[in-house]
């Protein structure tokens, strides 16, 4: 009898893709067992058969062995379709695997490096997305374990024929790393700790090439772990070198990688919550996500990868601007609002601000920036506070930051401005300039910011209320 991949409940509905996976399995179970038929298969037959392999693979460890030879023998696609299966597999249905189904999960993976199996780079980010921030359960850390092993076991093969997966693990592995230093280590995490470590500093040693591939918020993820011995020297030399720095600093971020800090599950219901909930009805999808995904005492970190996969990886269509759907400011409000530590909060305003910093209208993109600025705009008069925090941290930012390159920033910001107004996605700069809720000294700062490029549509403003 075929047994379940999957935990779920009595009253839970099959789930369409583990059932496809045993209806292929019971059709072919008496093709399964050597000696193998030697027929040629249609399409068809050839896809149900990769699935019932599958299947055998995850559910019958006995005969894994059995079940990786028949699919060496029948694929006549570079494992193209197997792949694509076993990726679907982790993206749809990791999270609620049996635990002995993950470990099957694991090795038929690397069996799949092994054989440079078509799509493979995809099948290694899919199992990335899964290692999930400020989840300290034995699972998850299992997870990152067999990640970082498999990633040292494979390195030659990943470097020449992968490479990108190298530096896309690399910025999973600097994130998760900011949850592991900051707790009390045991034993078994104080290890799994020193693995990842050692499996950056090679990349950053042996492959800077592809460090550097990341963009700028290498050096965001970095700086969290200035306090590590392992990173302090490293952080130190990266910013030293002005030439590697700048070009980090004015290279965008691919939207891919704030993609690897958030669940397959996660994003479709983030995405749900800013393209089908209206405004004004989003309380309860905002409580109900909580709960699922920020509900715990290391879970706040997630909130960073948030805001920064809203700002920089999920852009609303023009039809969606103009409906009554809940804007991404909104949520990101609610995100900041979220956050009961200081340095998560600090660091998730950081990631709403980062492109500003050093904004190039002929590199980055105004979606990415509009978030913060609307947020700032929309507070006024209801939610000053938020208003003020933001605006006192982003001149924060200005001034100590990076103070070596003051200028760049300073001109980062100033540009940020000058487009927000100049396209549009503000009418007046008015709404902060001349609020009388707001402190003087802000206004003076953001008066003195706009003035500095002469920020288009701003020559008429006359800070003589500052006096």
């Amino acid at each position: 009898m075929a047994s379940s991949l999957i935990h779920k409940s009595t009253y839970e509905a099959d789930n369409p893709l583990e059932s496809s996976l045993i209806e292929a399995f019971r059709l072919l179970e008496p093709e399964l067992r050597p000696p193998f038929p030697l027929t040629i298969r249609t399409e068809p037959e050839y896809f149900n058969l990769n699935r019932a392999i599958l299947y055998g693979i995850l559910s019958e460890t006995h005969l894994v062995k059995v079940h990786l030879k028949h699919l060496h023998g029948i694929v006549t696609d570079g494992y193209c379709f197997f792949t694509n299966l076993v990726c679907k597999v982790v993206d749809e249905l990791y999270s609620k695997l049996v635990e002995n189904v993950k470990v099957q999960l694991l090795y038929v993976s690397l069996e799949l490096v092994d054989v440079s199996a078509v799509g493979v780079d995809s099948l290694l980010v899919a199992l990335l997305r899964q290692i999930r921030g400020g989840d300290l359960g034995e699972s998850n850390l299992w997870l990152c374990s067999e990640m970082v092993n498999l990633l040292w076991g494979k390195w030659e093969c990943l470097v020449e024929e992968q490479p990108m997966i190298i530096s896309s693990a690399l910025y999973v592995f600097l994130r998760v790393l900011s949850d592991h230093c900051r707790v009390c280590l045991n034993s078994k995490l104080k290890v799994l700790k020193q693995k990842e470590i050692e499996f950056c500093i090679r990349v950053f040693k042996d492959q800077f090439h592809l460090c550097l591939k990341i963009g700028r918020d290498l050096i965001r993820v970095l700086q969290d772990l200035v306090h590590v011995p392992e990173f302090h020297d490293l952080w130190k030399d990266l910013l030293s070198r002005s030439s590697d720095a700048c070009q980090l600093y004015r290279s965008r971020t691919c939207s891919r990688y704030f993609l690897l800090r958030i669940t397959p599950e996660m994003e479709t219901h983030l995405r749900f919550l800013l393209t089908q909930v209206k405004l004004g009805s989003q309380t309860r999808y905002q409580i109900w996500f909580g709960r699922k995904f920020l509900n715990g005492p290391e879970k706040e970190t997630v909130v960073i990868d948030i805001v920064r996969f809203i700002c920089c990886a999920h852009h609303p269509s023009n039809d969606i601007l103009l409906s009554n759907v809940i804007p991404r400011w909104i949520i990101v409000g609610w995100l900041l609002k979220c956050c009961t530590k200081n340095h998560i909060e600090a660091n998730a305003k950081l990631a709403l601000f980062y492109d500003w910093l050093f904004f190039e209208e002929n590199v980055d993109n105004i979606m990415n920036i509009e978030p913060a600025i609307l947020l700032m705009v929309n507070s006024v008069p209801k939610y000053i506070h938020m208003t003020h925090n933001l605006l006192e941290f982003l001149f924060l930012l200005v001034d100590h930051y990076d103070i070596d390159r003051k200028d760049l920033i300073l001109k980062g910001v100033s540009s940020a401005l000058d487009v927000l107004k100049r396209k549009g996605v503000i009418q007046s700069f008015d709404v902060l300039t001349c609020c009388d809720m707001l402190s003087p000294f802000l206004k003076e700062r953001l008066v003195k910011m706009l003035s500095w490029k002469n920020v288009s549509g701003f020559n008429h403003l006359q800070p003589v209320f500052l006096a």
